[in-house]
């Protein structure tokens, strides 16, 4: 695992009325944000239409406000043709992501919420944490898409939430950018944890300082405020970055399965 590893903060968070669920066993549901608009059609992805991936038959109902099962979600990263959109020309916080090439990681970041088993359902807590939910191994970056691709492109990447917004509406060809992973990447079984202890050994602030651990702020309001920004978590062309590399990697590798 050798490419550069962005660090990109996906799903709701707390800005939104619902959390992506975590379970005692470490396994998890991830429930994207909502679309900025309705899309009604066979390009718009509901919220009652996402399934659970250990169960497909069922739907996330259970863990999504009612009045939410009829919005359209803005699914993205998806995990089943593994794409993830941005709009890195016009989004001050995805801008990073324009230096991405073939190789790199998208890692992903989401806010969860805990829930505990009693008997048998399964019920929220008041608990959230940061976790890592998957990545993508870059495979082909489609940078400044202001018009449809070719047959074969758009198949590669019709399942984005970007480019089903853009079949709807020939204004939304917005100039999004579009990242498509390799066979390597993967959406986690289990969620790996993000803590204190692992971003004191493997990440940096944008200046190469380490991060402050104000106790005016909890943990988790810490690792929000330094991951908002998508950006070059860790390069592994140095031997500092080789070290933290290999570090992050045996720790995925300690809880995604």
């Amino acid at each position: 695992m050798s490419g550069k590893i962005y660090v990109v903060n996906v799903g709701t968070n707390a800005s939104h009325s619902f959390c992506s669920p975590i379970f005692e066993d470490g396994t998890f549901e991830f429930i994207p944000i909502p679309e900025d608009r309705q899309i009604e059609g066979a390009h718009g992805v509901k919220y009652r239409d996402l399934r659970s991936f250990y169960r497909p038959t069922e739907d996330l109902s259970k863990y999504i406000p009612d009045r939410f099962l009829d919005i359209t979600t803005h699914n993205d990263p998806e995990f089943d043709s593994l794409t993830y959109g941005d709009n890195c020309d016009v989004n001050a916080r995805a801008q990073a992501l324009k230096s991405v090439q073939r190789g790199d990681f998208l890692l992903f970041l989401a806010r969860l919420q805990k829930y505990r088993k009693d008997a048998l359902e399964a019920i929220p807590t008041r608990e959230f944490g940061f976790y890592f939910v998957g990545f993508l191994h870059v495979d082909s970056v489609y940078g400044s898409v202001i018009n449809p691709l070719s047959e074969l492109q758009m198949e590669a990447i019709n399942l984005n939430a970007h480019v089903r917004r853009a079949m709807t509406d020939d204004s939304l060809w917005d100039s999004f950018w579009v990242f498509c992973g390799s066979s390597w990447s993967r959406r986690f079984e289990k969620a790996v944890p993000v803590t204190k202890e692992l971003c004191s050994e493997v990440f940096a602030s944008a200046d190469g300082s380490p991060w402050r651990w104000d106790s005016g702020r909890t943990e988790l309001q810490i690792i929000g405020s330094y991951t908002r920004t998508c950006r070059c978590a860790i390069d592994p062309s140095t031997i500092e970055g080789q070290e933290r590399n290999a570090a992050l990697w045996n720790w995925i590798n300690r809880f995604s399965h």
